[in-house]
């Protein structure tokens, strides 16, 4: 490039390839030395130019607008005619005016961010009739259910997680009857810790707890897991087939967290009970005084309403997993963020349902 600039025109000689790799290096240079000509005629000579792209059409288009801008007359000589066409309809108005967007309501935020969460809010209730509704036309129709794939999500999803759940189920008993004796230690009734642990656990922190690690370790992998099929268009070819996608991968994964959800709710609540004994045994306390207040303590109610919250939550992670998993968007962070996304909604619907738990208990006297 050749920039030559006298009293009554400057000069801009291009020769060469006009690029997408040359462009860059000739933009700014061509740009400033328009702006800063005091004359008022700007010849571009492109006749040596081998090659131009959309780049090189862009650059000699932004030059013709930038010189009418300055109130200046601009010439593009010698360009082939297959390019000229490209700048030939190049619009006379003005160039767009690089303005800073205007800073948000914050009302207007918070209503858009309360309309995001209504329709994703829609979006899962729709999806838990989907699977409802494939449920229902399995029911006289077993064979086209993908016993396979329920039998490797049970194995993957819940049986894999028995070591993990009894683990901490051990743990948390074990912490939660030393953070209960101290403040008993005080009154001299350090054995009801027994009952506050089996009450605690059975009803409450055994399901929810179990429930919070199958969505980190089972819901992201679903979401992970259909996230990555619909970006591979494997959604697609399924739908090609006249295969529905919900039937298909979603309804044998959420059967087998509903299955499994309960019982691995049970093995923790079982190995929390033992680390408990432990600690009343360090105690000075015989285990069979601990069993026989566990045993009075529990009833077929308490253990019941467990294996329901168990129940349900389960459900409402295979579903979130499974819809985020089929809401992925193309991208290369698309998988993670649907992931994460399956793991943030999973929590929120655990709190939600277990403080809908505590209500309807509550009134129903249970």
């Amino acid at each position: 490039m050749i920039l030559k600039d006298d009293s009554r025109s400057f000069h801009v000689r291009l020769s060469g390839r006009l690029d997408v790799h040359t462009t860059s290096g000739l933009w700014q240079k061509t740009v400033n030395g328009v702006r800063s000509s005091a004359a008022q005629q700007v010849v571009v000579d492109a006749s040596e130019v081998s090659y131009c792209d959309g780049a090189g059409a862009g650059l000699l288009a932004y030059l013709a607008n930038l010189g009418r801008q300055e109130g200046k007359c601009v010439q593009i000589q010698g360009l082939a005619g297959r390019w000229q066409s490209w700048i030939a309809s190049d619009p006379t108005g003005p160039l767009p005016a690089s303005t800073v967007e205007p800073r948000a309501n914050p009302v207007e935020v918070l209503g858009q961010k309360a309309s995001e969460v209504g329709q994703d809010l829609v979006a899962q209730i729709a999806f838990v009739g989907q699977v409802c509704q494939s449920a229902v036309r399995l029911w006289g129709q077993p064979r086209r259910f993908r016993w396979k794939d329920f039998l490797l999500a049970t194995e993957l999803g819940a049986v894999n997680a028995v070591g993990v759940m009894a683990l901490l189920g051990f743990l948390f008993g074990l912490i939660m009857a030393f953070s209960s004796a101290m403040p008993l230690r005080r009154f001299g009734v350090e054995v009801y810790v027994s009952d506050l642990v089996a009450i605690a656990l059975v009803r409450v922190l055994g399901p929810f707890l179990t429930a919070v690690i199958l969505a980190g370790r089972t819901g992201s992998a679903y979401a992970a897991e259909i996230g990555t099929m619909k970006i591979n268009s494997e959604l697609d070819a399924l739908e090609v087939m006249a295969i529905d996608p919900v039937t298909f991968l979603a309804l044998p994964r959420v059967l087998a967290l509903v299955l499994m959800t309960p019982l691995l709710a049970t093995v923790t609540n079982l190995v929390g009970l033992a680390g408990s004994a432990m600690v009343i045994r360090s105690l000075g306390y015989p285990l069979t005084t601990y069993w026989a207040h566990v045993r009075d303590i529990l009833t077929a109610t308490d253990v019941g309403v467990g294996l329901v919250k168990a129940l349900v939550f389960g459900g409402l992670i295979g579903i979130i997993g499974c819809l985020r998993g089929l809401q992925t968007e193309t991208g290369p962070g698309a998988v993670g963020q649907a992931t994460t996304r399956a793991v943030v909604s999973s929590l929120i619907a655990l709190v939600v349902a277990e403080g809908v738990f505590s209500v309807l208990l509550y009134v129903l006297d249970l």
